[in-house]
Parts: C-alpha cells; structure tokens; sequence
C-alpha cells in the first residue's frame, strides 16, 4: 500500500499560525516552533499555503517569485531548517503551486504588459477588446485593459492575478524548472491551486477540458516520474466521472484532488456561494456515497471539511455553542472514517468556529469586492453580512488561539486580522489539559487509520439512506466490516439498528460519548458518534 494511503495531511496557513518575530503575522520561526505539536497530534505531512514573494494581494496566491521566501514569512535557510526537523521526526512537507496565474508583479507580467514584441506577452491571455461577458471568481469581469499595448488581459481571480497562457510551451518549461528546483530542494510535493483551470478555453468561457489531463501527463513525466512524491490537485470542477482522470494511478497525472461538491450544498443553486439555503443532510451523504464509490479502486479521495478558503466545520454543519465538543468529534469521525487521505485545517483539531467582525474588520479580497457587487444588486446589508458570517474566507484565517492570553499567544503584538473572541475558552492549552478534547479525539482518529488496514481499503455502503438524522456507513473487505454510526441532530434520537446493522460481536473503537458496546437497538444522545469493528 502506497505510503500515503494511511497519511493524514495538515494544513498550515501560515499568516495566521504562530508569529516568531512580533510583527503580527504568522512566519517559518512560529511553525518551528510548533512542530512538537503536530508531532504529538500525529499528522504526517505538513502542507503550507503559499510562502513565496508575492505583494499579498490575495495573501500570497499572488506569485511575484517562485524561487524566493517571502520575507513577511522568514527565510530561505529558516525553509531549509524546517524541512530538515520535519524529515528528522518522519514528516514530509508538500508546497502551494500557484501556476494558473502570477501576480501583476511578476517579472512576466512586467515585461509583458510593457511590450507586444517581448517574449513574455505570450506568456499571459491577451485580446484586443473583452470577448466574453464571464465574470472572475472575485467579481468583475476576467477582462482588464492594460493601456501600454491597448489591449486586454484575462484574470480568472483578482485583477492583479493575470492567467498564464498554458498553451505556450515555454511557460510550462518554466513552470516545470520551477517545480524541479523546489524538489530538488527537498520537499515532498505540491498542492497544485486551481490545477483544473490551466486546460481552460476562455474564448468559450470553459473552465477544463482535455488540455488539463495532457499537460498533467506531461508535468508527472517533466517533474514527477521517479520520485516518490505527493500531489493533490484542488480541482474544483471536477466530479465523480472525472476525478478518477485526475488520480488514476495508471494515467500518471496526481495522487489525489478535492472534490467540493459537498461544501456547495448550503447554497442556492447557480446564484453563487452568497445566496444561502439550509443544509440537506440526506443530499450531503449522497455525495459522500457517490465520491466513496467512484473512486473505490479507480483513484483516491481526500477528505476534507475545511481549508482556507472554507468557513469552519464545528459552525458549518454543527453546533458551535452547546455542543461544539460533541458535533467537531462527530463531523471529524465522519470524515476520517472513509477512504482517501484526510486534510485537517489549523485549528480544527480543537474545535475553533466561525467569527462575526463588524465589516471593517474584515480583510479578504473576495469579502470586499461581494459587498460591492452585491450593494449594487440591491442586496440588504442584513442578508450581506448573513453570508460574510457563514461563508467569509476570514472565517478560517483567524489566528490560531494557542491560548488563554492577550493575541491568543499568537502573537506578542496586533495581529494582521483580529483573533476570535472566544480565545479564553477554545485554546490549545486547555485542549491539551482536557483528557476528553477534541484534541485528543483527533489523535486517536489518526492512530486508527494507521492500524486499520480497513479503513483505506474497505467499500463503502451507506446506512440509513433516507433518514436526514442519522450519517451512518459501512466499511467492508476480506471479511472484516467496520460501520460509523452518527446523530447528525443536537437531539436524542432513537436508532434501530436491527434492519440495518447486524452489529455480531466486535468492539466500539471510538466514541464521542465513551460508549463502550452497542445494541440492536439505542439511543443516540446528541450529535453522538461511535466507531464499530467486527
């Protein structure tokens, strides 16, 4: 079984995990200093949001230069040093590649904007007037003039994100030097951002196509074949039907990619992430059956609920208030009991949830421009900030409260984006004290993956299909069954299990509420969850 296959992968954004050096922002010297943590938490791989140079336009998705630390982050011999820590305690690192877009300040874009004749206008998507009325994922339209060549350049994010021009072959050279000279360097992968996009048509505003699965093959046979390395692509168009494309081991393009189908469902269809709806616990499980079943032996899932562009899960799809301890342990052992390699978000290991800032205190770039839009769509600043406060990006980039001290002991100085108040309470430090915390909740879920061959190799079978109470699956192989059982309400419900589970004799392996056998017939107390093997 490959490596990664039992792995649980953390993901730092560091702008807001620890700050080493009194300037308010999270650095290389702040994840130095908490590599023990993750150690004892049990993770395996360290996956860190961008670092490079870049004028933080959108918090570093904004690439000025790919071969240079950003100096808000540290330095090149601190990278150095942490890698080294990491590989010393049997951890691996895995790098953000940004390479659908750069940053405007790039020394591409530079030239390119300057000059028709140079080289490096190809390197980006150019047209004499806006050909398309598509509109970026940051608002506005992905066409902005560029008066130095009277001519418009096309950007699927911010303004100051120019798209590369993938259908150049000297771009994907570079992008593929790029690549080589961070792993000769070391690292154990790459995240790829976006990865989907770089096949795009936007003549015909497609967002994937063919092109993307060629220049993936080209890539792993440029950069990855023969390595042994890890590469998860955020692949936010794919589906069931493609995703296996992506990740087939055979077809030698990723390891792995994110599927976001299950984080669109509170949304109203087609009218964007804003417009909300209530969640339908039956449709979320369906797309868990269809991801778990498409990928079974064609490809592999990751398995997340949150990252940095994701609000957090405890608010989300819990309760974040009466029973916060109880719902993130039942949402984690969803998750973490499925096949595929689990992503967890910085913080979510202790349950930290969602913020309600006023408007200025916020600082994302996709924030800002929806309020804009949507102001002028006639949207009531009350239905705004109802999304702001479910949806917003700044919910998961608070600082990480390591504890009960001013800045959370984040920071000895302002942070660049407030801490959330309820820091006195939800902390590392007292997750740490707490035997029954999330914390240690989590750890264990680790440790079952790696002693459970089950869990990465089993089928999955849905339980309890038509019930929106109850997210309950089986895991079967080779005569072993493993079976999740979970109230997804905050009331005691009664389960009968005799239809549905012929429970035999076996052990509970985890429970949020310590339960330590099972019957045909339960109560299931609130957002209760247990771990059955036989």
């Amino acid at each position: 079984m490959e490596w990664w296959k039992k792995a649980v992968v953390y993901q730092i954004y560091p702008m807001s995990f620890k700050d080493s050096n009194s300037d308010g922002i999270g650095d290389l010297g702040g994840v130095l200093e908490k590599v023990e943590y993750l150690k004892e938490l049990g993770v395996d791989i360290l996956w860190m949001t961008p670092i490079y140079e870049s004028p933080m336009d959108d918090n570093g998705y904004d690439i000025s230069d790919y071969y240079k630390i950003n100096p808000l982050f540290g330095t090149m011999e601190q990278f150095e040093m942490l890698l080294s820590v990491l590989h010393e305690r049997g951890m691996k690192l895995i790098m953000d590649l940004v390479v659908n877009h750069t940053s405007d300040e790039h020394p591409w874009f530079q030239e390119a904007r300057k000059d028709k004749n140079s080289k490096y206008h190809d390197f980006y998507i150019w047209k004499d007037k806006p050909i398309t009325d598509q509109k970026s994922f940051f608002s506005g339209s992905v066409w902005e003039y560029n008066e130095e060549t009277d001519e418009y350049y096309y950007h699927l994010f911010s303004r100051r994100q120019p798209d590369l021009n993938w259908d150049n072959p000297e771009v994907r050279k570079e992008v593929y030097r790029l690549i080589n000279w961070w792993l000769d360097k070391g690292i154990d992968g790459f995240r790829m951002d976006v990865i989907d996009l770089i096949g795009k048509i936007p003549e015909e505003c497609v967002m994937f196509g063919e092109k993307s699965h060629v220049y993936l093959q080209e890539m792993y046979r440029e950069c990855f074949e023969g390595r042994n390395v890890f590469t998860v692509g955020e692949t936010s168009f794919a589906t069931p039907i493609s995703a296996p494309l992506y990740s087939a081991k055979e077809r030698k393009e990723l390891t792995m990619v994110f599927g976001f189908e299950h984080l669109g469902l509170e949304e109203v269809r087609g009218n964007g992430k804003w417009d909300l709806k209530e969640l339908d616990v039956n449709e979320l499980k369906q797309v868990f059956k269809v991801w778990q079943n498409a990928l079974h032996e064609k490809g592999w899932n990751s398995l997340f609920w949150s990252n940095h562009d994701q609000p957090r899960i405890v608010s989300r799809m819990g309760d974040d208030k009466k029973y916060r301890k109880e719902s993130a342990k039942m949402l984690g052992m969803i998750l973490h009991g499925m096949q595929g390699t689990p992503y967890i978000y910085q913080g979510e290991e202790i349950g930290m949830t969602n913020v309600k800032f006023p408007l200025n205190e916020y600082k994302d770039v996709e924030t800002m421009n929806m309020v804009k839009e949507k102001q002028e769509d006639g949207w009531t600043m009350e239905k705004i900030m109802q999304g702001i406060y479910a949806k917003g990006r700044d919910n998961a980039r608070t600082p990480i409260q390591w504890n009960s001290e001013e800045y959370a002991g984040f920071s000895d100085h302002e942070p660049w984006i407030k801490v959330n108040p309820n820091y006195q309470e939800i902390n590392v430090e007292e997750a740490l004290k707490d035997p029954d915390s999330i914390f240690y909740f989590y750890q264990e879920l680790i440790q079952l993956r790696k002693k459970y061959d089950i869990i990465s190799t089993g089928d999955f079978e849905l339980l309890f299909e038509a019930d929106p109470r109850i997210f309950a699956y089986k895991r079967e192989h080779e005569g072993e069954t493993l079976v999740v059982l979970a109230n997804f309400t905050g009331e005691e419900i009664f389960c009968d299990c005799k239809q549905e589970i012929s429970w035999g004799r076996g052990e509970v392996l985890l429970s949020n509420y310590h339960r330590d056998k099972v019957d045909e017939q339960m109560t299931l107390r609130p957002y209760e969850g247990l771990i059955f093997i036989r």
